[in-house]
């Protein structure tokens, strides 16, 4: 009978030790462990897919850190203002995080935008931002992606942009201009669910307007030469 106790003391220290082992192997795989060139294993696969689904380039997605994924990070970090070292260090990870985990509402739902067609939203992006901060064509991106959820607006980017009058980059044609690598991230972040202009729905450049309805909305904040506004 002894015998027996002890042999489940053995086992109940066994599944301890190995249930410890497994979570700290689950805590590593979500990349907080700062993998930096010659790194290699799944926190790099999810560094590596983070960085692609933000439209950053690494190559082919194999879990190893080579120059191709510290030239992504570099690129991205430069977008975002951090310090470009091209590691992934805490605030690029923290970063990266922020920018691809998934939202959810009040009740623990998935939420997201899913149906959305980042690629004329990318070419509204060039054309109405181009030679912005790229952080100012994410906010740009944003202001169309939250007229969306606005009742006096269409439910659809590609409406939303060709409604007469909206933009004046379909006036004049810049719309149909193949979008630049900036547009297309920015496009993409904002998809995921980045908004720098705090729930604008209106964008201008004040030295290029003086209609007044635009200038009676209240503004939000500037971004390098766009107002944004409600």
């Amino acid at each position: 009978m002894k015998l027996h106790v002890k042999s489940w003391g053995v086992v109940i220290a066994i599944g301890l030790i190995t249930s410890i082992a497994l979570s700290g192997i689950a805590y590593a795989a979500l990349g907080d462990s700062l993998p930096g060139r010659g790194s290699k294993g799944s926190e790099v696969i999810e560094l590596q897919k983070k960085l692609v689904r933000l439209g950053y380039g690494v190559g082919t997605i194999d879990g190893k850190f080579g120059p191709l994924t510290e030239a992504a990070i570099q690129n991205f970090q430069k977008d975002r203002g951090l310090r470009v070292n091209g590691m992934a260090d805490t605030q690029t990870i923290k970063e990266l995080k922020s920018l691809t985990e998934q939202s959810t509402n009040a009740s623990g739902k998935a939420v997201g935008y899913k149906n959305i067609d980042t690629n004329i939203l990318a070419r509204c992006v060039n054309a109405e931002a181009r030679g912005e901060p790229y952080i100012g064509q994410v906010a740009v991106a944003a202001v169309i992606i939250n007229r969306m959820a606005d009742p006096a607006y269409p439910k659809t980017i590609s409406d939303i942009i060709y409604q007469p009058q909206a933009f004046s980059s379909v006036a004049d044609g810049q719309i149909n201009l193949p979008p630049s690598a900036s547009a297309l991230r920015a496009a993409q972040e904002a998809a995921n669910g980045s908004d720098p202009s705090r729930g604008a729905v209106y964008f201008f450049n004040p030295d290029k307007t003086k209609n007044k309805y635009i200038w009676s909305r209240p503004q939000i904040k500037k971004i390098g030469n766009q107002i944004f506004t409600k």
